[in-house]
């Protein structure tokens, strides 16, 4: 019997005494400690957040420098390391599971081992035999509880200026234009599921498209939330170990290096003590996922049949839809979308019970609500993009709208000034019982065909003004 050989190992050293760690591995003790003990989901920080907090370890490095708290030359190989990790060349040794301690310490010490590992090495093959420790150098003028918020919301903003604000301006335009192609489109609008007045479709396609207009102003003050960031109140607010001039220097340097406007708190004992800046933003995100449901759901009802139902537009066949029944094919793209709703709306349930770890000076619940904060920016870019190509762009209407209008019952609002509104609603309901149309009824109660042109005009019906009398709901 054979047995595998016991891969390599090298021994390491933290505050509680000795490690073994993969020999390979440029992360230190503190970091196996806690691959050891948090073996819960296999699931790590998603690349977005690593990115993010080694920006943060670059920005405090050269600030550091510039403060005269760290030597230029350590410094520069601190924030070259950082700039590697930023960049995605060592994903692989962040191997901690999100659920750890709740204020991401053991993350926070994975990235300061990793880059010190770096660091060390770019000195020593500069012929710079200096050491560079985790906590003495790397962590300078920081603590977790500052580091992890800051990378949280930092994280957050860049998703949303990189991924989410492109995907919704692409479905907004995708609107827009459809809702032009669409306007000569009248239909019967409806409320409560009801037949009423005459609607151009490329309204309803307009009305889509404010709501992608509202996303995107939303998705850009969820944003502005997220880049007041905790960076500089180190333990728990008071800013002890940090030089009064850090955070200003690091959240410059920031901006510099995302593009975003990111600005110090005005309030530490807040901003790392609680988790209202994430709650916020999230409720954007829920706001959108939410309006995008209202949209597709829409759609699918439109594109509902395609012949026992309403049938007004055709979505793009994209693949089969049955196993069984030969021929169908179902609204997928939709589907796929509105199970990205549950799943934003599920995470916003998480982030929201993640202020419930806010206790006394710090929150204790980072990395679950940096993990759904994250993924609901991610899922909503990718569905919203893929709504916008697969079902939006090529969508067209059926004649069966512009068809339905003239046995539409509710062309009797028209008639309310020229006979009164229970006339108008009797007509309606003989209309109905009868299955004749507005038009024939009107006519035999001696309103001139002429006259019935003007008032019947589904395409003045769809504008303001008070020719087409007094309307409800």
């Amino acid at each position: 019997m054979t047995t595998e050989p016991r891969p390599a190992t090298r021994i390491e050293r933290d505050s509680m005494g000795e490690m073994e760690v993969p020999a390979d591995a440029l992360y230190g003790a503190s970091t196996q400690r806690a691959v050891l003990n948090f073996p819960i989901s296999g699931r790590r920080f998603p690349r977005p957040f690593i990115r993010a907090l080694a920006l943060i370890k670059e920005a405090a490095a050269e600030t550091n420098a510039e403060l005269g708290l760290l030597d230029a030359g350590l410094a520069e190989a601190i924030a070259g390391a950082a700039a590697e990790v930023a960049e995605g060349l060592h994903d692989a040794q962040f191997p901690i599971d999100i659920y750890q301690t709740g204020s991401g310490t053991s993350t926070n010490t994975n990235m300061n081992e990793v880059v010190a590992h770096i660091a060390s090495a770019r000195l020593a093959a500069d012929g710079t035999h200096t050491t560079v420790h985790p906590n003495d150098h790397v962590n300078r003028c920081q603590s977790s509880n500052d580091t992890i918020p800051t990378a949280l919301q930092l994280a957050a903003a860049m998703a949303i200026e990189e991924q989410l604000l492109p995907a919704l301006e692409e479905l907004r335009a995708a609107l827009d234009a459809k809702a032009n192609e669409l306007w000569p489109i009248i239909k019967t609008g409806r409320t409560h599921l009801q037949d009423a007045t005459p609607i151009r479709l490329g309204q309803e396609f307009r009305g889509y498209a404010g709501q992608l207009e509202e996303s995107i102003r939303r998705a850009r003050a969820a944003q502005a939330e997220l880049v007041v960031v905790p960076l500089g109140g180190t333990a728990v607010g008071t800013g002890i170990n940090a030089h009064p001039d850090y955070a200003a220097g690091a959240c410059r340097r920031l901006a510099s290096l995302t593009g975003l406007e990111v600005t110090e708190a005005g309030n530490h004992f807040h901003a790392q003590a609680t988790l209202d800046a994430a709650i916020a933003a999230h409720g954007a995100l829920r706001t959108i996922a939410l309006s995008l449901w209202k949209i597709a759901s829409d759609i699918r009802l439109m594109g509902m049949g395609p012949r026992a139902g309403l049938a007004e537009i055709a979505l793009p066949e994209t693949q089969p839809g049955s196993s069984i029944m030969p021929g169908k094919v179902n609204p997928v793209i939709v589907e796929s979308l509105t199970m990205v709703v549950a799943r934003v709306l599920g995470n916003d349930t998480t982030v929201a019970f993640g202020q419930t770890g806010s206790f006394l000076e710090l929150n204790v619940m980072l990395p679950v609500t940096a993990v759904a904060l994250l993924e609901s920016i991610e899922l909503l870019a990718a569905s919203t993009r893929n709504f916008a190509d697969r079902a939006v762009r090529g969508l067209t209407a059926t004649d069966r709208g512009p068809a339905l209008v003239e046995q539409g019952l509710m062309l009797a609002t028209a008639l309310a000034p020229e006979i009164g509104y229970d006339a108008a609603a009797a007509l309606a309901k003989e209309a109905f019982r009868t299955g004749r149309t507005i038009r024939e009824l009107a006519t035999e109660r001696g309103i001139a065909p002429d006259r019935l042109d003007v008032l019947l005009d589904p395409a003045a019906m769809t504008e303001p003004g008070l020719g087409g009398g007094p309307a409800g709901g």
